[in-house]
């Protein structure tokens, strides 16, 4: 498996990928492929992985800037990170986070956030942070991996992109 930027060429796969694998997620609003659109268009995609096996995009990952306190102090957001749903399962979701920890450490990042599943992202070294919160969220589900030894205090704010209306059903 090949693990690299996205490329112009991706957008629709990936754009088709974050609608499938978010389509009957019980947590979703679906609208992953909107969210990942917007930070695209407004540049405030800072970080944007494709995962290519067998010529065929699998999966993808997106980082963002979030702001602490209305500062902006080289956090990222990590989502969506999606796998084609038939491939699901082989490690395919790790690897892609794997490799954007490891790219964000070389540009200098301070931390990662990420809002989901304790268990599942607890094994990449996220884990709740006493004094960083996110409105609205329980503290278990708003995790953090600092990247540097300075630990932010206070309220994390993504990109307006993550409040996207759902698409109203005709």
């Amino acid at each position: 498996m090949l693990i690299r930027d996205e490329t112009e060429a991706d957008i629709p796969a990936i754009h088709a990928l974050l609608a499938t694998a978010f389509a009957t997620a019980p947590h979703s609003q679906q609208t992953e492929h909107l969210i990942v659109d917007t930070l695209r268009e407004k540049g405030k995609l800072s970080l944007s992985l494709v995962a290519i096996e067998d010529d065929e995009l699998v999966g993808c990952i997106a980082f963002s800037p979030v702001k602490i306190d209305g500062r902006d102090i080289d956090w990222f957001g990590l989502g969506p990170v999606a796998v084609n749903p038939d491939r699901q399962g082989l490690g395919i979701g790790s690897e892609l986070i794997q490799a954007g920890i490891a790219r964000l450490r070389t540009h200098d990042a301070a931390g990662c956030v990420v809002l989901g599943e304790p268990e599942y992202y607890s094994r990449f070294g996220f884990a709740p942070l006493p004094d960083l919160k996110l409105d609205g969220v329980p503290d278990q589900y708003f995790m953090a991996r600092p990247l540097v030894d300075a630990i932010p205090a206070g309220k994390a704010e993504y990109d307006p992109a993550f409040y996207i209306p759902p698409p109203t059903q005709s």
